[in-house]
């Protein structure tokens, strides 16, 4: 796998060897993107924060992976956490920050006695988290480095501009930074290769790392299922779309079926298990990890939790589900921060591939209101 090589320490000297400039305009060449879910070009936003005139400048890795499904960048930590570490440096000496802090999910807290030892020479600090899934957006992540209540900012400013502390901020996905190192050193560093956390109903779990264009079926073939696979969720912000054989890996064939490529993860559920299940556990979670800023978000994920329990277990009619729907679109365009306007995803999708389960669903339960 080209995450497993090293570089022991000749890339950040490269890079020194480089200069910033020079630095920045190669990973812009090498056109490494963002692996936490957007794919912003990492070199573009590094040079936005060298550009601003600041002389305090910070460099933040976002180790909180708390999207359901994902699990790269535990892998990477475990695995290969020197290779973070010296992307770390690249990152800090290119941008021409003095500190960097490592957002370690709370999860994750068993990785933080490893880090701190190879940390121990560079101005590096590890801030644990308390397990919010909220503080993965990126400017929730600078309120609670800060000591606050992780929420998200209003954007503009952005943090390139003006981030932790009010100053210019780079923010990079762990798996971002483990190639930074790379992508710098071995001219033969291919920028389509991507990490994929697949789980689900399959056999064989796991990291799997595939160029983009790889058709989904091969991934999911790799994983071994013992049913045949039906619907494919890419995380819960990801949406939902049928399986199929010519669907491609890559960002612009899935958002092509109202679904987001993200972070690489791939849910796979087979035909025994139900649609409007999977649907309502989604909203569970939703509902709790809400931070409760906004109206919409706060109010709405609860009422969508209840419609899809009404649904589920008690007494639900057709018309619940075009004011599921109703609401799901409403929810997405009114939320404040990404966590509301991507909470629906699953749920639109659901409604628009899978509908027929959930009228099924609710035929059922009149059907058994009439016999009794």
């Amino acid at each position: 796998m080209q995450i497993k090589k090293q570089t022991k320490g000749k890339a950040l000297a490269k890079a020194k060897k480089l200069g910033q400039k020079a630095t920045i305009n190669l990973i812009k060449e090498k056109v490494l993107l963002g692996r936490g879910g957007a794919g912003f070009p990492t070199g573009t936003k590094w040079e936005m924060v060298y550009n601003e005139p600041e002389k305090e400048k910070y460099l933040i890795c976002n180790a909180d992976e708390g999207e359901p499904g994902t699990f790269k960048d535990k892998f990477i930590l475990e695995k290969n956490p020197e290779l973070v570490i010296e992307g770390i440096k690249i990152a800090m000496f290119a941008i021409g920050a003095k500190k960097a802090f490592i957002y370690l999910r709370g999860e994750y807290e068993y990785l933080e006695n490893r880090l701190k030892k190879l940390i121990k020479k560079a101005n590096i600090e590890i801030v644990v988290g308390a397990g919010a899934y909220i503080c993965g957006d990126e400017t929730a992540i600078l309120e609670s480095i800060e000591g606050k209540r992780g929420q998200a900012r209003l954007k503009p400013p952005f943090p390139t501009v003006k981030g932790l502390y009010g100053k210019p901020t780079a923010i990079n996905n762990v798996e971002t930074l483990a190639n930074v190192p790379l992508a710098i050193y071995y001219k033969d560093w291919n920028p389509n290769l991507r990490l994929y956390s697949l789980s689900g109903n399959v056999t064989k779990p796991g990291i799997y790392e595939l160029p983009l264009g790889t058709k989904l079926c091969d991934l999911i073939k790799l994983g071994k299922p013992k049913n045949k696979i039906k619907a494919i969720y890419f995380g819960c912000f990801g949406g939902c779309m049928p399986h199929c054989e010519k669907t491609k890996l890559t960002p612009d064939d899935i958002c092509g079926k109202d679904c987001i490529h993200g972070a690489g993860t791939i849910i796979a559920v087979d035909e025994k298990h139900s649609i409007v299940d999977v649907a309502t556990n989604i909203a569970k979670f939703y509902e709790f990890e809400s931070c409760g800023k906004c109206t919409p978000c706060r109010e709405g994920t609860m009422r969508i939790l209840a419609l899809l329990e009404n649904i589920s277990l008690k007494n639900a009619d057709m018309k619940d589900l075009n004011t599921l729907q109703e609401l799901a679109e409403v929810i997405k365009e009114t939320s404040f921060c990404g966590l509301g306007q991507t909470s629906t995803n699953h749920l639109l999708t659901a409604l628009k591939y899978f509908r027929k389960e959930f009228e099924e669903r609710i035929k059922e339960q009149k059907d058994r209101r009439r016999i009794r």
